[in-house]
């Protein structure tokens, strides 16, 4: 059963790589929060991800509902940026982001 997260690589539609390489680190941590335990954690709508060995932003659907200023940020910056945005095509374990 395809989930529908949406990935967003740092390979430009002109098919160059997008800089600063670390663009998927700062986005994520922007929108992560600390817990009580001090340590940082992602958000669960958005979470940086390797996917075959490159490293991606993967953004569930549900976020436009639940949080529509970091989704349409996350969104804005991509098509800025004129980065790639494709369907997550990963299954069962493999997929990331379950909506709860």
């Amino acid at each position: 059963m395809p989930n529908n997260n949406l990935v967003i690589t740092s390979v430009m539609e002109n098919g160059q790589t997008f800089r600063p390489a670390d663009w998927i680190e700062r986005i994520s941590s922007t929108l992560a929060s600390f817990k009580i335990d001090n340590r940082l954690r992602y958000s669960q709508g958005v979470q940086p991800c390797m996917i075959d060995g490159e490293p991606c932003l993967v953004v569930a659907p549900w976020l436009e509902a639940t949080d529509r200023l970091a989704f349409d940020y996350v969104m804005d910056f991509a098509q800025a940026n004129q980065l790639k945005i494709q369907p997550d095509r990963r299954t069962g374990d493999r997929a990331l982001l379950k909506s709860d």
